[in-house]
């Protein structure tokens, strides 16, 4: 992987949505990066995370090693390692965060976001978003695995930038960047986390937010004007593999992944004209077909990442191939 240089240059860390799923391939696809170049990607200049993205971030940016997370989905005893709070890092969950259990309190019925709903200026998207009702999934077990890593405040990071959306007006905040509402690690990972209509929204500074890839499924042009030479960018909900199905729902997730495509495309465009290269290393055909529909299912979770270390290693030595 001569060709495919990253150790002496400023690198840029861009990990995108994609539930429960998208996180596997995350953690297998970062784990084929670290044994095909030898990168630790906690050294990255910049990190942005966004959902799931957020959530391995966060944990590269505790500088969790990628071999651990991959030992510790299948199952394996690594003994002698602890969490942040020095209790043996075996009895964690091995779910990631996918264990869901209904938010306290009383269901509210109606738009989640009537506010935003009738926001001007909103993005469309996050208007459409905001008619769903709230969801009724606690994120508390997502700020569980965090505190596993960070116990409290933020990670020891130089730069971690955790991306959600403001429940009331659809702006998007990268918590961790400056001039940003202060928070707690664990609840800007869940904030960005929360899909709307899944997830119950949660509250930050008075404020409440949800999922950040309302916006974009990368938020890859946040990297953009940060001096660096080169952006990786991992982006689960998209794929260069085009499925011909005549299913309708197959076919429905097919233009999700395309539109995902175009706007991570656009993104890298905007980057690449301020001079910055731009890898972009997505699901293909195999991965998608491990991964299936419900991305928010946890069954098949650690063959996902058995799958990406392998398809990603594949994508690593195509651009090596070419650069």
């Amino acid at each position: 992987m001569a060709d495919f240089e990253i150790g002496h240059s400023k690198v840029g860390l861009v990990l995108g949505a994609g539930g429960v799923m998208g996180g596997a391939w995350l953690v297998g696809a970062l784990h084929a990066l670290v044994e095909e170049t030898g990168w630790d990607p906690a050294e990255a200049e910049l990190i942005v995370g966004t959902s799931a993205g957020a959530m391995i971030g966060a944990l590269v940016a505790a500088r969790v090693p990628t071999e651990f997370m991959v030992r510790h989905s299948a199952g394996e005893v690594v003994e002698g390692v602890t969490d942040a709070q020095g209790r043996p890092a075996s009895e964690a969950s091995r779910s990631a965060g996918a264990d869901f259990r209904l938010h306290r309190g009383l269901p509210r019925l109606g738009p989640g976001s009537p506010r935003l709903a009738l926001a001007r200026g909103a993005p469309p998207g996050a208007r459409l978003m905001a008619l769903v009702p709230r969801g009724l999934i606690s994120t508390e077990p997502l700020k569980d695995t965090v505190r596993r890593a960070v116990a409290k405040g933020w990670a020891d990071h130089k730069k971690l930038w955790v991306v959600a959306t403001d429940y009331a007006t659809g702006e998007r905040v990268a918590f961790g960047r400056r001039g940003a509402p202060p928070a707690e690690l664990a609840d800007a990972v869940a904030a960005s986390c929360a899909i709307p209509g899944f997830y119950h929204p949660v509250a930050i500074g008075g404020r409440e937010y949800v999922d950040g890839g309302v916006s974009s499924t990368s938020n890859l042009d946040l990297a953009g004007g940060q001096g660096l030479d080169r952006v990786i960018c991992l982006n689960p909900m998209s794929s260069r593999h085009r499925d011909s199905s005549l299913w309708l729902h197959r076919r429905l997730a097919a233009r999700l992944r395309s539109l995902a495509g175009r706007q991570v495309g656009r993104e890298a465009k905007l980057l690449r004209a301020q001079g910055t290269e731009v890898t972009i290393l997505q699901p293909t055909a195999e991965d998608l077909a491990v991964m299936g529909l419900n991305f928010m299912s946890g069954r098949r979770r650690h063959q996902v990442i058995e799958t990406a270390v392998r398809t990603v290693g594949k994508q690593l030595s195509a651009v090596a191939a070419v650069g």
